[in-house]
């Protein structure tokens, strides 16, 4: 079979937000942020070992994407959508009892016109500008949402992977700012804002990255591993060039092993002649530059043939392979592509 296996351990998830709702303040609430299809792990099955773990409040990035969680957990679970209340949204918010979180005086009007009574949350600007109302347009209209009874308050901290920077407390101090005394439920953090303190917690937290064995949560469980079939073995001599370009030439007699799996299946093409994949507890070294389909590796130092060969697992995490690439966790997780075999592995369940 020439399809790669994704193997995703959602027990590890489980685990993983298990340690983050201990992290976070004795009277906050734990929610889950499973946007991106749970960060292209499957958001049905994450969702679903997440629910079954204690999470109740699910965030997403768009109602399509709330669509499509309802339908995996059914009534019950709160689910939240960053992107708010974007016109066309109305029915699917309405039908599904999804929880928009309103950025600008525009959704505002469109929900509370079109949707009165029906639950949504407000995010503010407090530095990041990305989304939410900046602290003029909050401070106008802070007195007709508030008697609209939203059920979250929330902004999003720009610099939380870095625990020295300043933006952090500036942003802290203008959410506090913006929303002391309000009786609203608040949420701040995010991963990196679960490991600053319990002074950025306040009622909900949102982790994301952190459940999928991602940086800044140093202590996370892996949750995924990625396999790749070995399609050829070829001996070539000194001299000799692999793959497009010659961009990697043979300095001695080599075996390389044409492997499945290139840049449409999210191995990123800047990971040419820099990453490293591993036959059982042994690094093979990727050479030359990745391709749509395949890549290659120097497996000249192995002892017998592999059949497949580890780009993620027990001694690669997804930030080392991110590192490889000069990117982020985030960007290898969420570009693992289509056509790999996805494994899902968990613990059976009783009743």
């Amino acid at each position: 079979m020439a399809t790669a296996t994704l193997s995703i351990d959602l027990d590890a998830i489980a685990a993983n937000w298990h340690q983050l709702n201990r992290m976070s303040a004795a009277d906050t609430q734990t929610g889950a942020v499973i946007k991106a299809d749970a960060y292209g792990l499957g958001a049905g099955r994450v969702a679903r070992a997440l629910a079954h773990a204690g999470a109740r409040r699910f965030f997403v990035a768009c109602a399509e994407e709330g669509a499509a969680v309802r339908q995996a957990l059914g009534q019950g679970p709160q689910i939240s959508v960053f992107s708010g209340h974007m016109a066309g949204d109305t029915d699917t918010i309405n039908d599904l009892d999804l929880t928009p979180m309103l950025n600008s005086i525009d959704q505002i009007t469109r929900h509370l016109e079109s949707l009165p009574g029906r639950p949504f949350g407000v995010q503010l600007n407090t530095g990041m500008n990305r989304l939410g109302l900046d602290s003029v347009e909050w401070e106008a209209v802070a007195a007709l949402i508030l008697e609209a009874g939203p059920e979250l308050v929330m902004s999003h901290l720009a610099c939380a992977d870095e625990p020295g920077h300043q933006m952090n407390a500036a942003q802290l101090t203008e959410f506090r700012a913006m929303t002391d005394g309000i009786d609203v439920p608040r949420s701040l953090a995010a991963t990196g804002g679960i490991l600053l303190g319990p002074e950025y917690h306040f009622d909900l937290t949102r982790p994301g990255i952190g459940l999928y064995g991602g940086l800044p949560f140093e202590t996370a469980n892996p949750t995924v591993a990625l396999s790749l079939p070995v399609i050829q073995l070829r001996d070539i001599a000194i001299g000799q060039s692999v793959g497009y370009g010659c961009a990697w030439v043979a300095e001695a007699p080599s075996q390389i092993a044409t492997v499945s799996g290139g840049y449409a299946d999210g191995l990123l093409r800047a990971l040419g002649n820099r990453a490293v994949l591993w036959a059982g507890d042994v690094p093979c070294p990727l050479v030359g530059r990745v391709s749509m389909d395949v890549i290659t590796v120097d497996v000249s130092h192995l002892d017998q043939a592999p059949r497949t060969l580890d780009i993620l697992g027990p001694h690669q995490t997804i930030d080392d392979l991110a590192a490889a690439a000069d990117t982020i966790g985030y960007e290898i997780l969420t570009n693992l592509g289509a056509r790999y075999t996805r494994r899902y592995v968990e613990q059976p369940r009783r009743g």
